[in-house]
């Protein structure tokens, strides 16, 4: 999805340059180019909203101020993921001098890469924990397929850091590529997973995207029905955290995984998961709790 919107603002923004260059000077020409791609990018975010829309709890109901803070919030996560960090983003392993904790491995979600976790990855390294990120390619490739590179991923952290374990934090699409792992490699290797506005029963949404990983992740997919019957014995080693105002996944509530965990927010939306502070609270204080 990240993707596809990155693809889609340098398209409108180069085709814009070049017809506005025509007409004004070129300096010109850019700015109203990436006004016009800023406009296009706010559009998109307001129809997530409109799409994702249901019903919440009575203690997770917005005013329109805390609405405009989080549509803003999640306007201004998704241009700065999408238009400097993940075209930015290089593999990254951290190795900490003083090890604290176990080692955590990051995994992104659909359409996106390791550079969605920038800000998460400075808190981690500022918490002397070792961390990685993994990229899942293709970008509409298979979940399974996902696990395997999962797997490759978990066998360096763990050979560069020297642990026995580690801890996996994944955000949306990511947190059911660590679900297909678990299944195919059992939890020798793992502490805990956290998963971030994962779509555990799936999403509405997702008939709008491309690709095996997409339809795999409608709500009535068949992949994702025998992948709930098959991990249920080990839904205690999870702890999913979401938001009710998720403008991704629809309905909210399917990020809830039964006998995992569960830690329900509200006022975020689904890019901003990665690197909103209350979030990034959670998933340090679930790191930390494990001895």
């Amino acid at each position: 999805m990240l993707l596809l919107v990155m693809a889609l603002q340098v398209t409108v923004a180069g085709a814009l340059a070049w017809l506005l260059a025509r007409l004004v000077p070129a300096d010109v020409a850019l700015l109203l180019a990436a006004g016009v791609v800023l406009l296009v990018r706010m559009a998109i975010s307001a129809n997530n909203f409109r799409m994702a829309a249901r019903p919440v709890p009575a203690e997770a109901q917005l005013g329109w101020l805390q609405r405009l803070q989080l549509f803003f919030n999640e306007f201004r996560s998704t241009m700065a993921v999408t238009s400097w960090h993940m075209l930015r983003h290089q593999p990254r392993l951290h190795l900490a001098s003083a090890p604290r904790g176990l080692p955590v491995l990051l995994v992104h979600g659909y359409g996106a890469n390791g550079g969605f976790w920038v800000h998460l990855a400075r808190q981690l390294e500022a918490q002397g924990f070792s961390h990685a990120t993994v990229d899942l390619e293709p970008v509409f490739g298979d979940i399974e397929d996902y696990a395997l590179q999962l797997e490759q991923a978990v066998q360096a952290l763990l050979a560069a850091s020297g642990s026995a374990r580690l801890v996996i934090v994944a955000h949306s699409m990511g947190g059911l590529v660590a679900r297909a792992w678990l299944r195919r490699f059992g939890a020798a290797r793992v502490a805990r997973i956290i998963t971030l506005g994962t779509p555990h029963h799936g999403t509405d949404l997702a008939h709008m995207g491309l690709g095996d990983n997409a339809r795999q992740m409608r709500r009535d997919a068949e992949w994702l029905a025998q992948l709930d019957a098959d991990d249920r014995g080990q839904r205690s080693l999870f702890t999913s955290i979401y938001s009710y105002h998720d403008n991704i996944i629809a309905p909210q509530d399917s990020c809830h995984l039964p006998g995992a965990r569960n830690i329900a927010l509200h006022g975020i939306g689904h890019v901003a998961l990665g690197r909103h502070p209350d979030i990034a609270k959670h998933i340090l204080a679930e790191i930390m709790a494990i001895t």
